[in-house]
């Protein structure tokens, strides 16, 4: 499939536009380095178009009833099903995916727009009862108006759906800026897909810029009410503080440095699986991979010779071969660092255990244990294949490995006692954590986000209803009220 470069454009008010910045965007294939598309960035003045254009159509849109909003929601399922071959193509060339991690997005892309469809038909509207008499309280439910969305590049089809479709199935319009390493799968595909779903103009618009061209503009703006910002911390933290001095709503989910756990009764074949997929989906670039693997020192002998048998099976190369399962990291840059840090933490005493190559932008999964006391690698986020594997002693120890953390996303614990999973799971300081499971999860009718570090809000399912709704209480009397003077 040739690369439907026709979508690396602005998307505003229904039509396909080239921006009026002064540069640039290149997207690259990570892997081969071939030039994909160029998008020349929107400017301050485009985002305002785009922000305006938003508002404009939501008051229609807003109105026009749950049965046409659904309408649109499921004929987007249909065009996603019809075109996923074409789909999995796109992610595999912009962003490095394999085949089956690309598949996997568009799987839950398609899992998440049921879900919103579903929730274009939710109840608006309940009564309360009142203290007095003959006073009939009524809450609406009302979409909050327009909400900026900033997507990343790992999961961009996935994570620009999964905020995207509720919102409009909820009455409210979009605006979209896709990370400028995903620029056509977070951005332009969207806004394709919405377009032949039947979706009016305006209603979801998408910019392709930067804060270099356009500073904060695009959370500043008069026009959202809600921010919804996905990436690292350090960003998510500015986009917090402007957002909250402009009493915006933000919806951020950030970095994480997530466990897994494995206790001594877990199945160890079952553990390892879960552990190298926890670890290694699309390089480990996921906010919710397994940075530290923490194994009870009566099966660490055991569990190391499995796992590290496991990752060095683990085939790196052409994401387009079936039988690749490490492709590219997103560049040259993202190379460079993880292979810097690597060469640091062997230097400061750690053991590699497993140590990859790095070729270009292909970096091989590396494995290190022994870290010293105080390393950084144990409490930030690596954002690429790099495995720790931490022993402990007792369950006690292991939570406070788990919770030593400024993130608190995700993570997984592994034993033979469900309920003894549960227990522990219940007393890590995080917004999800599972039972002898990955701990890269995501499912459309559960909320999901994280505490501390790794973010504010929650998305999915009730959550996405509570991000991109607000309520109105108007109350009714009914006879002739009282009055205290």
């Amino acid at each position: 499939m040739s690369f439907p470069s026709e979508l690396a454009r602005q998307y505003i008010d229904g039509e396909w536009l080239t921006g009026n910045g002064a540069w640039d965007i290149i997207d690259i294939n990570p892997y081969n380095g071939e030039k994909l598309c160029s998008v020349t960035v929107a400017t301050a003045a485009e985002v305002d178009l785009a922000y305006r254009a938003a508002e404009r159509a939501q008051r229609k849109w807003a109105t026009a009833g749950s049965h046409e909003r659904r309408a649109v929601l499921e004929n987007a399922v249909r065009i996603v099903g019809e075109r996923g071959a074409e789909i999995v193509e796109l992610i595999i060339d912009e962003l490095g995916g394999t085949r089956p991690r690309a598949e996997y997005e568009v799987r839950a892309a398609q899992e998440f727009l049921c879900e919103a469809a579903g929730q274009a038909m939710r109840p608006t509207a309940g009564l309360l009862p009142s203290v007095a008499d003959g006073k009939e309280n009524r809450v609406y439910r009302l979409p909050v108006g327009v909400v900026g969305v900033i997507s990343a590049f790992n999961f961009p089809f996935l994570v620009t759906m999964k905020t995207v479709a509720p919102a409009l199935a909820l009455g409210n319009a979009a605006v979209v800026k896709p990370h400028q390493n995903a620029p056509v799968a977070g951005g332009g595909l969207v806004a394709r897909i919405f377009e032949d779903a039947g979706l009016p103009a305006g209603v979801l618009n998408v910019v392709v810029t930067d804060s270099a061209e356009i500073g904060d503009a695009f959370i500043e703006h008069p026009v959202p009410k809600v921010i919804s910002f996905t990436g690292s911390d350090r960003v998510g933290r500015h986009v917090a503080a402007v957002a909250a001095g402009l009493f915006k709503r933000t919806i951020l989910e950030l970095s994480g440095n997530s466990a897994l756990v494995v206790l001594e009764d877990a199945d160890l074949d079952h553990a390892v699986r879960a552990a190298v997929y926890s670890r290694f989906l699309f390089q480990g670039q996921v906010g919710m991979a397994a940075n530290r693997i923490l194994v009870d020192r009566s099966v660490e002998k055991e569990f190391t010779e499995r796992f590290t048998a496991a990752v060095s099976a683990l085939t790196a190369g052409d994401p387009r071969d079936p039988e690749t399962r490490i492709g590219p990291v997103i560049s040259a840059f993202q190379a460079e660092a993880l292979t810097a840090l690597v060469d640091g933490a062997i230097e400061a005493g750690a053991t590699a255990l497993v140590r990859g190559r790095t070729r270009g932008n292909l970096v091989e999964p590396t494995v290190l244990t022994g870290l010293p006391e105080g390393s950084p690698l144990l409490v930030e986020e690596i954002f690429g294949p790099v495995a720790l594997l931490l022993p402990f002693d007792g369950e006690d120890e292991a939570l406070h490995i788990v919770n030593d953390s400024p993130y608190g996303l995700s993570g997984a614990v592994h034993t033979a006692d469900a309920e003894r999973g549960v227990r522990f799971a219940r007393r890590v300081t995080g917004g999800m954590f599972h039972v002898n499971g990955p701990t890269v999860q995501d499912d459309p009718a559960v909320a999901f986000g994280g505490e501390k570090s790794s973010g504010m809000g929650r998305l999915n399912g009730e959550a996405a209803v509570e991000a991109f709704t607000t309520r109105k209480w108007i109350s009714v009397q009914h006879g002739r009220t009282v009055f205290p003077f």
